[in-house]
């Protein structure tokens, strides 16, 4: 089979979805359509893993006292996290909304298994975190995939990843990588919303390059 043949149209509109990727807070309640998640996820298995290890797992929570769990976890760590803001940044910091754990149709917690025999070890002698990385991978594959559909994805990292190991009941070798918040936004913004909000500007690109 040829490989595809993308163009400067295609290449354009891959610049305005990885332009317009948001990381989400504010959502409608709609529900996804029928087998909206199993899609992403199945885009989500074509990041590429290290050795082909594909050690990515999607726990999907459904259950109310679980999310309900998860709820309680952010709550404690958010108050946390507030409490140690530097004064002049508190009431910033307070202003924001960290989660969309209300309102968000689909929660995705993402793990992943570094017991797994598939790959069977391939590059990860030297640098075994690259096993982690590979479900970071997966996560931005969905996250894109996402856009696409017109579907925001927000991640809720001020969990604490053994509470939320012990709240969904995986297996304890799982290593906790990322709990996401899927679902419609209620507004779409070029711009991240930090930026807006004054919290932080984005580097320019050239900036991040060393050359040695």
């Amino acid at each position: 089979m040829a490989a595809p043949r993308f163009d400067d149209a295609f290449r354009t509109r891959l610049h305005d979805l990885l332009v317009w990727r948001r990381d989400v807070r504010l959502f409608r309640r709609d529900p996804l359509p029928d087998g909206m998640l199993e899609r992403l996820v199945e885009a989500a298995c074509l990041a590429p893993s290290v050795g082909l290890s594909q050690p990515w797992r999607f726990v999907v929570v459904e259950d109310a006292a679980r999310r309900q769990a998860v709820r309680a976890c952010f709550e404690a760590c958010n108050a946390e996290a507030l409490a140690r803001q530097a004064p002049e940044r508190a009431a910033s910091y307070a202003r924001l909304k960290l989660a969309g754990l209300d309102d968000a149709p689909c929660h995705l917690a993402v793990f992943v298994d570094r017991q797994t025999r598939q790959g069977h070890g391939l590059g990860r002698l030297t640098m075994p975190e690259t096993i982690d990385y590979s479900a970071v991978m997966a996560v931005h594959t969905m996250w894109l995939a996402a856009r696409a559909e017109g579907i925001g994805l927000g991640w809720v990292s001020i969990l604490d990843p053994e509470e939320v190991t012990r709240a969904l009941d995986v297996p304890a070798d799982w290593r906790f990588i990322g709990y996401f918040c899927l679902g419609y936004p209620q507004a779409e913004a070029e711009t991240p919303a930090l930026e807006q909000l004054g919290w932080e500007r984005r580097r320019a690109a050239l900036s991040t390059i060393v050359r040695r």
